[in-house]
Order: structure tokens, then sequence, then C-alpha cells
């Protein structure tokens, strides 16, 4: 009997994914033993020609982790969409943009303006930037044309399945996998992770206050932390409360405060928002001035709140932006 055809890809994102696959360590040979491998273009010679070559849904899973900024990662993500069974957005930034989705703060000129000519370690008197396309000794070369927003997975086609995390830990895909050959999948939308906060299964969770009052917010690496002592009742900002659980709280299990890689629960409609209303509801000072004392220990609410859920939460983008 063939084995089940398994499909990766990767889109905008830093390569941790890709990472975390190869983290499972001996169990990744248990895999390798039970699927087929037909596309992972990262770890093996697959061309893109094999792929449209196969029978649609002839593919029975397909991981793509990253977001999509390009023409070229759109392309694929319809693509693996068509010859797949099951299209699966794995680690943070196909599941909510991650942290290329910060960049929906910014329009895509005021990007290649910087990158290409005003950034402090660029040398371009030409201001050139690459062009979509060159021709060259009768050879016409192209590249991906870059979107004007940052969107995830399923902002671009329809998905299947979640695993979140940044990069999702091996215990999170080893479980999806199991599920996924085992039959064993929940309902079709569902995140393959405990539908329960971060701070359930934090050690911390004993000192998480119930009634806060905040006088002043500081960054992890301006003050000591007690590694006993939420990060909360120390003035610190954390995602935990915010953040569906599953990755085993290896962030506070290092002193650090939850970032939210893991998004919110299915109770949560906007990540930032949720944290950003309870932290707000429990600044101490009540004059305009003090707040504001306050809120300055936060100098970037969109990168803390919204690290890796900006694409996909109610503010998106920035209003000016086009698709």
């Amino acid at each position: 009997m063939p084995k089940p055809k398994i499909g990766l890809y990767w889109c905008a994102s830093c390569g941790g994914c890709e990472e975390a696959v190869v983290d499972l360590a001996e169990d990744i040979l248990g895999v390798v033993e039970a699927v087929d491998i037909v596309f992972w273009p990262c770890a093996m010679d697959f061309k893109k020609a094999e792929v449209e070559g196969m029978a649609d849904e002839s593919i029975v899973a397909t991981l793509v982790n990253g977001a999509i900024r390009t023409s070229e990662q759109e392309e694929m993500a319809r693509l693996m969409r068509r010859k797949s069974k099951y299209l699966i957005a794995y680690g943070s930034c196909a599941h909510m943009g991650g942290i290329p989705g910060l960049a929906n703060q910014f329009g895509r000129e005021q990007i290649l303006k910087y990158y290409y000519e005003e950034g402090p370690t660029v040398v371009n008197e030409g201001k050139t930037r690459p062009q979509l396309k060159h021709v060259e000794e009768g050879r016409e070369l192209s590249l991906p044309q870059l979107r004007n927003v940052v969107r995830s997975l399923d902002q671009v086609v329809e998905v299947d399945y979640y695993i979140p995390g940044c990069p999702p830990t091996p215990k999170i895909t080893k479980a999806a996998v199991g599920a996924l050959l085992d039959g064993r999948l929940p309902a079709k939308g569902s995140v393959l992770a405990p539908d329960i906060a971060l701070c359930d299964q934090c050690a911390r969770k004993a000192s998480k206050p119930t009634d806060v009052s905040f006088s002043a917010f500081s960054r992890p690496h301006q003050k000591l932390l007690d590694p006993g002592v939420c990060f909360l009742a120390q003035g610190v900002v954390c995602m935990g409360p915010a953040t569906r659980g599953g990755c085993e709280a290896v962030c506070p299990e290092g002193n650090m405060p939850c970032s939210g890689c893991f998004g919110g629960t299915s109770r949560v409609r906007d990540q930032g928002a949720k944290i950003l209303s309870s932290l707000c509801a429990n600044v101490g000072p009540k004059e305009e001035e003090e707040i504001d004392q306050v809120l300055a220990g936060i100098p970037d609410p969109v990168g803390t709140f919204y690290r890796y859920g900006l694409a996909r939460s109610i503010l998106r983008r920035r209003v000016d932006l086009g698709e």
C-alpha cells in the first residue's frame, strides 16, 4: 500500500519552522518511514513542475509555513492548496502573519526606500532597486512582486488546520502529524493545540495577581526578574493571559515573558485587544498625565501586543494600504 504523500513549503518567515521539523530528532525517522515526502524544497531537490504534474488532492497534507508577501508565495499557496487534501498553516507566520506582518504598519514604498536608499548602512548612490524584469544577453530574468500588505495563509487560500508557534514545539508538531496519520483530526479549521490560556500551564500561576494596579511597566532587560513570580506582578507585560497554551511555557521557564506566538484561544477575537484592555483597565493612576507616564513603559504597543498577529487582527494593516 502506498504511503500518504506529504509536502512542506516555506513562504515569508525566518526558517525556524523548517528547523522545528528537524527538531523532531529521532522522531522524524518514524515520520519519514510512515509518509512519502513529495515536496520539501528547503531540504531536498524538488521542482515546482513536479508538483504541477500531480493530480489535484493527491498530496494528503501540506504544511505551509510563513506569511504571504510576494506574488510567488501567493502562487505557491494556491498550487499547494489545489494539490493537497489538507492544507495546514504551520507556525505563527502562516497562522497569523507573524513578525513579517508588522510590516503592515508601513507602505511598500516606505519600506523599499528605507532598505535600498536611506538605511544607516546602505551605500547606494544610484538608488538602484530590484526590478521585476531584467533582460541581459537576450535572457529575461524576473523577480516576484512585493505585495502591498502581508497576509496570513488563510487570507489567501482556504486552510484546513493550524499548528501554532514561533516555531511550533516538537511535541505539538509530533501530536499534529500523529493525528493526521491516524485519522484523529478535529473539526475543520481547528488549531491543533490545547484551547486553554498559557497561564494555566505556567509554573508561576500561583503568584498571578487577582487584583493588580500598575504604577509602571518595565521591559525585561530593565530589571532583574524573579524566576518564581508572575511577570505581571513584577510590572512586566506578559501575553500569557491572552495566549493559547501548548508551548509548555518555554519562555517563562527561561525567565522571559510570553510574547504571544501561539495566538489567542477560541474565545479570543483579537489577542492584542484582549491583553491591552486588561492592562489598561488596571493602570493605577487616574489622571491623564500620570497614565501617559505609566504607558510610556510600553514604547512599542503594536510590536508588543500584535507581534505575531497584526495581519489577522481587527487592525490588520495601516488604513491607507491597499491589498
